[in-house]
């Protein structure tokens, strides 16, 4: 338990937005900086890199085939066979300055992404699948990890910048969120909350970027494990495997020193550990 395996030297500017697709048995993920989503398959080692062309924030799998994105271009479908992207609206595109960062599907076939780049005036959207765009937060500066809670009454969500994760309650029929509150605050500690997940018993792990660890909290907010890595900036976090009991977490080693990279030369890869607990199926985009 705890024990931590160094998975893939995936190198990533900024690896980010874990997915794990069940049907597949593979781990998706990106490189923000670089256009990049991974693909990788744990029981082979088999590991595809596709080059999307743009700063891809995060990805879900559609329920349809192929994945749709949160890129610094908007929402989008990628074709994996096609290798292509085709658009589908940019809410901020009189915005050059921001791009969407993380994102996630909610259990109705939603899919949830936030923007970064305007201080404090960055945006959280709902697309659905009928493909409307819908402004859900504002006010935000780094938009980060989003979540639900197991019975889907509760969402949380990221703000970096604040070392803040909200709650809120979530009405899983209607997409409607209400009743933010300050669930975690980070403020004065080392690091910032980043990406996240919900497991199978309703606690949140929060990767946290300049921390050097996860953190895990149970469903009132309460921190009831740190896992501390040797990078100084992981970003994300998703449950994987074959009985979803495999933690993969991705890091990032941009902007970082020479002399931190010497220090933590594995900034950038794949890691993971199986925590003794379980996470949640990962929901595909409906639309």
């Amino acid at each position: 338990m705890d024990e931590l395996e160094h998975v893939l030297a995936a190198q990533d500017e900024l690896g980010e937005g874990p997915v794990w697709d069940a049907a597949g048995q593979a781990l998706y993920w990106v490189d923000i900086e670089r256009g990049l989503v991974h693909r990788f398959h744990p029981s082979s080692g088999d590991h595809r890199v596709m080059r999307v062309g743009k700063k891809v924030g995060a990805l879900a799998l559609r329920e349809v085939g192929g994945m749709v994105m949160a890129t610094e271009v908007g929402f989008a479908f990628w074709d994996e066979g096609e290798q292509s992207l085709r658009l589908i609206g940019d809410p901020e595109a009189h915005k050059p300055q921001t791009r969407f960062n993380d994102g996630a599907a909610d259990r109705r076939g939603r899919f949830w992404a936030g923007t970064m780049g305007d201080p404090y005036h960055n945006h959280l959207y709902r697309l659905d699948p009928d493909l409307s765009i819908h402004t859900m937060e504002s006010g935000i500066d780094i938009s980060n990890g989003i979540g639900w809670s197991p019975d889907n009454r509760v969402m949380y969500y990221t703000d970096s910048t604040p070392g803040i994760i909200y709650a809120y309650d979530f009405d899983v029929e209607t997409g409607e969120i209400t009743n933010r509150r300050v669930w975690v605050d980070r403020s004065g500690r080392r690091g910032v909350p980043d990406g996240l997940t919900v497991d199978s018993e309703g606690f949140v792990w929060s990767a946290c970027w300049d921390g050097w660890c996860v953190e895990r909290y149970d469903p009132q907010g309460n921190l009831e494990r740190t896992i501390h890595l040797p990078v100084p900036r992981p970003t994300s976090v998703m449950f994987g495997g074959p009985n979803l009991d495999v933690l993969y977490i991705t890091s990032a080693r941009t902007e970082l020193s020479e002399v931190a990279l010497n220090r933590s030369p594995l900034s950038g890869d794949l890691f993971c550990l199986q925590p003794g607990v379980r996470g949640l199926p990962e929901p595909r985009f409906a639309g």
